[in-house]
């Protein structure tokens, strides 16, 4: 059992392994006890069900993962390609499939039904080695802030996730949500396509904390700002209010993440549900850090990957709008893959 953070998590340079000290596992959101001590957390997509209230599809995995932490200690991330063999056997969605299905709900926002679906695919891989030296060359591909590896025996979890869920210091709650993928800093910033889906996902954002905050204390503080990453640019917007509920009240209201659901977020949560053919289980849900009752710091689980034994699959998606070109979309999802796997 293993659990290594990336630095930046808690503020620091390199990688970090967690001393675990206690695992609890949990099939629903109220069944949650507010952590009084250091613990990291991971809440699969599964519990989109529960604060929905919708029946969708879920893994046999554990709904919630609560390991409690002690210690960090520093260690050397090792950087070594040839201790692990990733070979990619299937995909959930085929390309053509793909390619419909960003038709489909294009015909459905024509129609009113919805106003953006995020779409997503579940590629397949045969693995073989180290898993933790997958996660190492990973994040070398492309270093992000929300990086992690978890190790639990039966399955593990590799993120490399760019994008802050949810973050509370005291009363002030902030999420950054993204929207907007290119590899083109220009294009990027001359999108209106982009910056239109970025705002919608915002402005949801915004209601979901409005529900929790404090009456008039939301406010958005960014608005399509781009960062630069290894292989491409990400638009993201941030949020913040004020709130003194529990994280289990705040998850409540705001789960699953609305840049990774669509709008409005219940019947997207349900048509994702007829579209996409797999389960997303931990992909798309969070994880992060308690750091006590009144902080905590979760990311939101894309570039994520989840494997048992030698079988692996990783996730990728993009959020479909009226304009939505299925081709660029194809090619953007394809884009968030290359960090990953670059063969593809």
């Amino acid at each position: 059992m293993e659990l290594i953070l990336c630095g930046s998590w808690l503020g620091r340079k390199g990688f970090y392994r967690a001393k675990i000290e206690d695992v609890k596992f949990f099939s629903k959101i109220e069944e949650l006890a507010e952590p009084e001590t250091l613990s990291f957390i991971v809440i699969s997509y599964d519990l989109a069900g529960e604060t929905l209230n919708l029946k969708i599809k879920k893994t046999e995995l554990p709904s919630i993962i609560l390991l409690k932490v002690g210690k960090f200690d520093k260690i050397e991330g090792k950087q070594n390609s040839n201790t692990y063999q990733l070979s990619l056997k299937d995909k959930a969605l085929k390309d053509s499939e793909f390619i419909y299905k960003v038709k489909k709900i294009k015909e459905l926002i024509e129609k009113g039904t919805v106003y953006q679906i995020n779409l997503t695919n579940r590629l397949e891989f045969n693995f073989n080695g180290d898993p933790k030296d997958l996660f190492f060359n990973f994040y070398k591909s492309q270093p992000v802030p929300y990086a992690f590896f978890l190790d639990l025996e039966e399955f593990f979890i590799i993120s490399g996730s760019m994008e802050l869920f949810l973050e509370k210091k005291g009363e002030t709650l902030i999420s950054k949500p993204i929207k907007g993928t290119s590899k083109s800093l220009k294009s990027l910033k001359n999108s209106l396509k982009d910056k239109a889906e970025n705002l919608m996902i915002t402005d949801m954002i915004r209601n979901d904390i409005g529900r929790i905050a404090h009456f008039g204390s939301v406010k958005v503080t960014e608005l399509f700002k781009i960062t630069k990453y290894k292989t491409l640019y990400q638009m993201h917007s941030t949020v913040e209010g004020k709130t003194s509920h529990s994280i289990s009240s705040i998850l409540k209201e705001t789960f699953p993440p609305a840049s990774v659901t669509g709008a409005p977020k219940r019947k997207a949560v349900e048509i994702i549900d007829t579209l996409e053919t797999h389960v997303r289980g931990y992909y798309c849900g969070c994880a992060g850090l308690i750091w006590d009752k009144s902080n905590f710091i979760l990311s939101v689980l894309i570039r994520t990957a989840v494997g048992r034994g030698n079988q692996l699959s990783y996730y990728a998606g993009c959020g479909i709008v009226w304009d939505s070109d299925p081709e660029k979309e194809l090619n953007e999802k394809y884009l968030k893959i290359k960090a990953f796997y670059h063969q593809v």
